[in-house]
């Protein structure tokens, strides 16, 4: 693909300069911090970046080197991300609550010389490990707190570091760096999830960010009035376009909540109008409003279920600019007044003009949840590798299940074997120190293989994913086994936070599941069940009965498609714990570790396809204080009823 020209900004920087001459007073972050929303403008931001860099300089910091970052979303921490680029040095946000060990790997890989932590915790995990990181020379704290007895002959706080930066009187050195900056010069490294192994660091250049970031702003008209919650890992590519591509490009605000038990109240003051959340988000808000309608009075329940089903019925087709007869629309009208108006307010979605949900697959049902309250939600797909966008959904032909039509500037074709390949200014420039995985995923041609199985639609040119290309099998009959197609469904259920399917050259499939607390809990109270522990609760007989009325209604739903009818769930057990990332069994972006869950816990699979009714078993565990238990359980396997294919097709 032939690389596009660049008459306009060519870095983040000079993105930053273009927006404080464009909108210097306007508010460019916001942060809440002891119950107060504090605001700085472009300009304020700008001279905060300027002192930082010019105090990085000052500890030595030469053009090529890595800066970590780890911490909550913070405006200082994005402030560091840009303050390196204007230094010539390359950012390197990470996981939050990574563990000290995962942070040691990607602080080696990567050979960072200089850690920006946010807090205490951050530190800790760094110092803990921090004998075999012969690179590693300084670490700047924002937070102080906790921190006064340490050992600071290689700690500085990040107020003192600007400080001197601005008694250093360096800027010119700063300037000089920042505009050698090309347009293919390194923008950000960023580390995959690493659900098959080891995380790998990927190099995206300038171009790659500010191309995607400005495609993707035009593409839903997004703008300097916008206001933009930033919540998510700041690690996730996701979170780095939505929190600093596309807030430089557009010049919006970006607004970053006191803590995540504030989010929700954060995010009901803020009011944000371009809204992006991965599907357990959304889950989790619907989970939390069907736990409120259980505990709400009979009347207030009737409303609730009346004017929703007008939503369903309604809200999509406004969205969508299709006809709508005047009873509806007053029927949504009332309905807005008495039930969706204030539960949007309630949700802080009142505002939301354009709305994202990717990452993993979500159920029909809760994306048409909430496209009923009138939400512009939307899905696309795209990848670390990819600078985020490969596919987006237009106004108009938004539909749950597909992804929607190739981004502005992005190829898509796909391969003989069904695995999807894209290419796009977006492409990542290599994985950093591995030539070898570079090479194999991508081609001479900027090919990229995404490692999903999927088709693009003859008719509208969208593309829908089936699963994991690694995952989509067949199973011993020669059926199709596509896990996520099931575990998606399944993950509709409130009760239910977490499944896996297992079945590839098997003659049937099973199921991992886990409750959700939060649901499951809030109907034990209810119904005035005691319970000690998550453990206890998962093995009530009458959470395992709903469980099994739950799968019971997903093979119904699955027998309905001759396609992947051959995976129903014969068998399942819930299982005693919840799946972690700190015991590896997930990613640090929650997705599941496959193979990790069916080797750990190969006892319980060899029951289930054993013919066992129940399974001891024992489990190690990592506390919150990285010590390691185990957890006993004795596990009750049950049967689920399954739909005869043949009696499905009549």
């Amino acid at each position: 693909m032939a690389p596009s020209a660049q008459s306009g900004p060519c870095s983040i920087p000079a993105l930053l300069a273009r927006n404080v001459a464009q909108h210097g007073s306007k508010p460019a972050y916001r942060e809440k911090e002891f119950g107060i929303w504090q605001s700085w403008t472009w300009a304020e931001a700008a001279e905060q970046i300027d002192a930082l860099a010019c105090g990085l300089l000052t500890l030595g910091a030469d053009v090529g080197d890595h800066i970590a970052i780890t911490g909550r979303n913070r405006p200082a921490l994005y402030w560091a991300m840009v303050a390196a680029q204007r230094i010539g040095c390359v950012p390197v946000p990470l996981y939050a609550d990574a563990a000290a060990e995962e942070i040691a790997y990607a602080l080696d890989h990567c050979g960072a010389r200089f850690v920006v932590a946010g807090d205490q915790e951050q530190v800790d995990k760094i110092t803990d490990v921090r004998e075999g990181l012969t690179q590693l020379e300084h670490i700047i704290y924002l937070d102080g707190r906790g921190l006064r007895k340490y050992d600071h002959t290689h700690m500085t706080s990040y107020a003192d570091v600007q400080k001197a930066g601005r008694a250093a009187g360096n800027i010119a050195e700063v300037n000089a760096r920042s505009d050698a900056r090309g347009y293919d010069d390194t923008c950000v490294m960023l580390y995959t999830s690493g659900t098959t192994g080891r995380p790998k660091g990927v190099v995206l250049s300038n171009r790659n960010v500010i191309e995607t970031s400005r495609n993707s702003a035009e593409f839903d008209d997004l703008r300097a009035g916008d206001e933009v919650l930033a919540y998510l890992p700041m690690a996730w590519v996701g979170d780095f376009i939505f929190s600093i591509g596309q807030a430089m490009w557009t010049g919006f605000c970006v607004n970053c909540p006191e803590s995540a038990d504030t989010m929700q109240t954060d995010l009901r003051e803020i009011g944000p109008t371009y809204y992006f959340a991965p599907p357990r988000v959304f889950e989790m808000q619907l989970t939390n409003v069907m736990i409120r309608m259980e505990d709400a009075g009979r009347f207030k329940k009737w409303l609730f279920d009346h004017f929703m089903a007008v939503g369903r019925r309604v809200g999509p087709a406004l969205l969508d600019g299709k006809p709508v007869s005047t009873w509806d629309r007053i029927n949504y009208a009332l309905a807005n007044l008495l039930v969706i108006g204030p539960l949007k307010n309630t949700l802080g979605l009142s505002r939301v003009r354009v709305g994202y949900t990717a990452g993993e697959a979500i159920g029909p049902e809760i994306f048409d949840f909430y496209r009923a309250l009138g939400i512009n939600l939307k899905q696309l797909y795209g990848q670390t590798e990819a600078t985020v966008f490969i596919t987006q959904q237009p106004d108009g032909e938004v539909r749950s299940d597909t992804v929607g039509v190739p981004s502005p500037g992005v190829e898509l074709k796909i391969a003989e074997n069904g695995e999807v390949f894209y290419r796009s200014p977006g492409v990542f420039v290599e994985y950093y120190k591995n030539a070898e995985s570079t090479a194999s995923t991508k081609d001479t041609e900027g090919w990229v293989a995404t490692g999903d199985a999927g088709f693009i639609e003859e008719e509208t040119g969208h593309l829908r994913i089936i699963d994991r290309a690694k995952d989509v099998g067949k199973m011993a009959t020669g059926a199709l086994f596509a896990p996520k197609y099931v575990e998606n469904k399944l993950k509709f259920y409130p009760n239910i936070l977490e499944a896996v399917v297992f079945g590839a050259g098997r003659d049937y499939c099973t199921a991992f599941i886990n409750i959700d607390l939060t649901a499951v809990g809030n109907w034990a109270e209810r119904n005035n069940i005691a319970y000690s522990s998550y453990q206890e609760l998962s093995q009530h007989p009458q959470v395992l009965n709903t469980i099994e009325q739950h799968v019971a209604e997903v093979n119904a739903s699955v027998a309905a498609d001759p396609m992947l009818a051959g995976c129903q769930v014969h068998r399942f057990l819930v299982l005693h714990k919840e799946l972690d990332a700190d015991d590896g069994e997930m990613t640090r972006t929650r997705k599941v570790r496959r193979a990790v869950i069916a080797e750990k816990f190969s006892d319980l699979v060899d029951a289930l396809y054993g013919g066992l009714s129940e399974i001891y078993t024992e489990t190690e565990v990592t506390y919150e204080d990285g010590r390691k238990g185990k957890i006993k359980a004795t596990l009750d396997i049950r049967d689920a009823p399954v739909i005869d294919q043949q009696v499905a097709a009549e």
